[in-house]
Order: structure tokens, then sequence, then C-alpha cells
């Protein structure tokens, strides 16, 4: 009976995570016409930092001084990816959003890789270019500007992340960073919004929580126990094929010959981080393949 390694149960984690961000995503679309992009990230961020908070119960006392801070500083990224991601998607193809987007973990994986890891970033780039085909100059630069916003959040995101997942037990972490999200999307977005709720909205909001981003970011946190910063960015190349693939199911958007030869890229820098990307637990190890800590739940 083969047995299941921490690098591939990390994998299984981050691309169930990187599945159900899309699906979120493209249900969130049908939000953009009665709320706008900002209001349907709020509405997303707002219901999840809600359940995290009631069904968890996190305890700041329970926290050491630095792990809380790194919550908050978790929270106040995750609010940022998600509305600027939001921004983006409402200009952007889906799949061309999530590819420029994607150069914020590529960034992590290239800054933390060692040796020959480095050769999955590279091929993931080739994929990026060739999933945002940037020489044909047709993008929107707002929409640009926005991804890559949230492109530069989502490598502070991984960090963030991960400190946290080894500092803090189980999802507690989660469940103070996503109400300080739900407050800074509250700040930003929910003044705007508030007059054009109604029920229906709502509970499409609630829904659309579950979807995105609880569900990812529990799947997340657990993933960054068992890899790699290096690893998990790589594996997050994935993400812009996944993309496609649902930008064509969901919402019709049809990729052309260069975006399909750009998820051959990725898929292979996927690969071929997951074959090398567990965490070691060895005395010595780099800063970003330090153990799991004492008492966190994987």
């Amino acid at each position: 009976m083969s047995t299941v390694t921490p690098a591939r149960a990390g994998t299984t984690m981050a691309v169930a995570a990187m599945t159900c961000v899309q699906l979120g995503l493209a249900a969130s679309v049908g939000l953009f016409d009665r709320v706008g992009p900002e209001g349907a990230a709020w509405l997303r961020l707002a219901w999840a930092g809600v359940l995290l908070a009631v069904v968890v119960r996190p305890r700041p006392s329970a926290f050491t001084r630095s792990a809380l801070w790194a919550c908050v500083a978790l929270g106040v990224v995750t609010a940022g990816v998600t509305m600027l991601f939001m921004a983006a998607v409402a200009r952007l193809p889906l799949g061309t959003a999530s590819a420029l987007e994607f150069l914020g973990p590529l960034g992590v994986a290239v800054a933390r890789g060692r040796g020959g890891a480095k050769v999955w970033p590279a091929l993931a780039a080739v994929g990026v270019l060739l999933l945002t085909e940037p020489w044909h100059g047709g993008a929107d630069p707002v929409g640009v500007a926005y991804a890559l916003g949230a492109g530069a959040c989502w490598a502070a995101y991984i960090l963030l992340t991960q400190r946290v997942g080894d500092e803090v037990s189980g999802i507690r972490g989660l469940a103070v960073s996503m109400p300080v999200a739900a407050l800074v999307a509250t700040v930003v977005a929910g003044p705007s919004v508030f007059g054009d709720l109604t029920w229906p909205v709502l509970l499409a909001g609630l829904g659309l929580a579950v979807l995105l981003p609880v569900v990812p970011f529990v799947l997340e946190m657990l993933a960054l126990r068992r890899l790699t910063t290096a690893a998990f960015g790589t594996l997050m190349s994935l993400e812009p094929a996944i993309a496609l693939v649902v930008g064509l199911v969901a919402l019709g958007q049809v990729p052309g010959v260069g975006a399909v030869a750009g998820i051959a890229f990725v898929v292979v820098a996927g690969i071929g981080a997951e074959r090398s990307g567990a965490r070691s637990s060895q005395a010595g190890a780099a800063p970003d393949e330090r153990p799991v800590a004492a008492g966190a739940v994987t």
C-alpha cells in the first residue's frame, strides 16, 4: 500500500484550495451587477469573518504577542488580495487575471527556492507569459495594475500564512485574521454597498463565503504546514490553468493556443514542485523549511 507523503498531501490540499477559489470567483461574477466587484469581495469576507469567529471563538489571551500581530497582518493582506483581485476580474478574463496575480507567489518561489528547485519557477514563468501574451498589449491597464497589486498581497499572504500556521494550533489563526480582513473590507467598501443589500444578496454572499475564502484558506494553511513556501509558491502556478478551465466552462471564456501551451508549462512546474517540496524537519533547515511548531494540528 502506497504511503501519502507530506508533500503529496500538501499538494492535494493546495490544488483543492485553488479549485475552490476559482469556482468561488466564477460564482461571484453574478453579484457584480448587484453590488459591484468590491461589494462582492466585501460580502464574502464579512461572512467569512463572522462564520470563523462564531465557530472557533478565539481568545486573544491565548496568543503570543507576535502570533497575534501576525494574524492581524494576515487579515490585512487577505483583504487586499481579495478586493484587488475581484477588481481585476471585473476588467480582465479570469485566466489572465490569475496569471498576473501568480507573479506574487512566483516571486516567493524564486526567492525561497534553492539549487535545482529554481527550475520549476522558471518553467512556471514561461507558462505565465504564454497565458497572458503581454506582447498583444490588449489588456486593460487598470485591471493589470489591480492584478499585480493582488499578487504582491498574495506573496505576503503566503509568508504570513505559514508563520501563523506554525505558531497557532488548528485554525484559530484564521479565526482572528478573517474578522480583521472583514473589518478592513468594511471600511473600504462597506458604506457604498449597504444600500444595495437584499436578503437574496446576503444569502448568496453567505454561500460564496464558504466556497471562498473559508474552505480554501483552511486548506492553504494546512498545506503550508507540509510544504516549503518555495514549493507552495510554484504550485500556485496551477491556478491560472484552473482559472482557464473554470472560465471556459462557467463563463464561456475560450482560451487560445498560447494559453493551452501555458497550461502545459505550469502543470510541469507544479509536478516538479510537488516532488521536491516537502518541508524538512532536520535541524539547520532553511527558514522556510523549519518543522511544524509543537502543538500544531496536522
